[in-house]
């Protein structure tokens, strides 16, 4: 094998473990991601719950106060 040759196949051998590592690193970014967007997801979730437990309650007065007033 030529010194050509070897200083290529090293290059190349080079390049991939670099490309390999940042495929690592862009994967566990997507990975911490995807859990931040799930607990925003769940965080929206509460409160919108929240929100149509005051809206309930909101219309529950509004209604007894109809019936009172």
């Amino acid at each position: 094998m030529s010194d050509d040759v070897a200083a290529l196949l090293l290059a190349l051998a080079t390049e991939n473990a670099e490309l390999r590592q940042q495929l690592a690193s862009a994967q566990d970014m997507l990975m911490e991601t995807a859990i931040d967007a799930g607990h925003l997801h769940a965080r929206i979730e509460a409160v919108q719950a929240e929100r149509d437990a005051w809206r309930d309650e909101a219309e529950r007065l509004r209604t007894r106060n109809i019936r009172t007033g």
